[in-house]
């Protein structure tokens, strides 16, 4: 199995105790998940604020991607975004996008904008989300 992405949105849904989230457990037993600094940047300033130092430091332990931009390739991804009516996909999903592909990952997001692009992109969107615990 390729490494999994977990999508910030998926990130507060497990830490929230929801339970349709808590196959990110398993990943984690077997070493599978990964991050990106985008996804750090939207998810470790609040657990330092709440003085989380053991989440702050457990995240940070994780293994990550680094996100290499390439704005062709980013403007290619919106166009075909906008061709098949994905409309408002933010440059963040976008390079989130880029850097599953680059990397070969799969992704762990509850944003719809992954989903609809996995149709036209060859983005591989982790299943384990759909799963009941």
């Amino acid at each position: 199995m390729s490494s999994v992405l977990i999508d910030s949105s998926v990130w507060i849904e497990y830490f929230r105790g929801n339970k349709e989230y808590l196959f990110i457990t398993e990943l984690i037993k077997a070493n599978s998940i990964c991050t990106n600094d985008i996804i750090l940047t939207e998810l470790l300033p609040s657990m330092i604020q709440k003085k989380e130092k053991n989440l702050v430091e457990l995240m940070n332990s994780i293994i990550k991607y680094d996100i290499e931009i390439i704005w062709n390739e980013l403007q290619n991804l919106q166009l075909l975004n906008l061709r098949y009516g994905n409309n408002n996909v933010p440059v963040t999903d976008l390079i989130i996008a880029q850097n599953c592909l680059q990397n070969n990952l799969s992704i762990a997001a509850r944003d719809k904008h992954f989903k609809l692009m996995s149709e036209y992109i060859p983005i591989k969107i982790y299943d384990g989300a759909v799963r009941k615990v």
